[in-house]
């Protein structure tokens, strides 16, 4: 039997995504845990597998939209997973998750089936982003754009806007933008925020997401009347809608 997570929602789940399955196949129950409750706060519903035959099994046996499948698995290796589940014409879409990251490995992946690559340590909010992208690729529709107040974030096109005013953001403050209009009127811790940003295994003992919550504060606070971003002292931020 799959494990399975209780679901865990901060707020309203997005339209589009209640009805949408993903399998897991992570042998790090830590990991596999946190990868799957991540996905869980999004909406989707998840079903978690620790080694290679297992998740073989249950893709052959459940319609999955999506399996997030690591390379080095007990049992049965994630490579031989994937080529298993496309000669038995498993139609889920497949996204590898691996500490290999050569370009060969890559390669072969791809070349033996995969639909998309991410090499670990990895941001949540890449994760995230990459199991949106090839569920759109798959048909499944998905509202890609963000609103918090006045505060405009699309998800395909990167673009931000806040009232007429376009805000430019690198590639972190974008991925933290997207984190905190996500939770919205929900309180982030710093170490949260640095698993989702930068990865799960990130150092919170330096500064970097106070720095970059002042990069955001600048791009779309500063010149508004009305503050978005909010500092809850000794716990993280909050972005509040109203």
């Amino acid at each position: 039997m799959p494990k399975k997570l209780p679901q865990e929602r901060a707020g309203a789940i997005p339209p589009g995504i209640r009805n949408i399955h993903i399998l897991v196949v992570e042998d790090e129950r830590h990991l596999a845990d946190s990868v799957a409750r991540r996905l869980q706060e999004e909406g989707y519903l998840v079903d978690i597998a620790h080694d290679g035959e297992e998740g073989f099994q249950l893709a052959c046996s459940k319609k999955y939209h999506l399996i997030v499948l690591d390379l080095l698995l007990p049992k049965k290796d994630g490579l031989s997973v994937l080529k298993e589940l496309r000669r038995n014409k498993v139609q889920s879409m497949i996204l590898v998750l691996t500490a290999k990251s050569t370009i060969e490995d890559r390669v072969e992946g791809l070349r033996t089936g995969a639909d998309d690559y991410l090499s670990k340590p990895f941001a949540f909010a890449e994760l995230i982003a990459r199991v949106e992208s090839l569920l759109r690729r798959h048909g499944v529709e998905q509202s890609p754009v963000l609103h918090v107040a006045d505060l405009e974030l699309d998800i395909e096109t990167r673009a931000v806007r806040r009232a007429s005013k376009n805000i430019h953001l690198t590639q972190k403050e974008f991925l933290l933008l997207e984190l905190l209009m996500r939770n919205k009127n929900r309180i982030m811790t710093r170490r949260t925020i640095a698993e989702q940003v930068w990865g799960y295994n990130f150092d919170t003992g330096t500064n970097v997401v106070d720095v970059y919550i002042n990069y955001l504060r600048k791009a779309i606070d500063e010149g508004f009347p009305k503050r978005l971003i909010h500092t809850i002292r000794g716990v993280g931020f909050i972005l509040k809608e109203e």
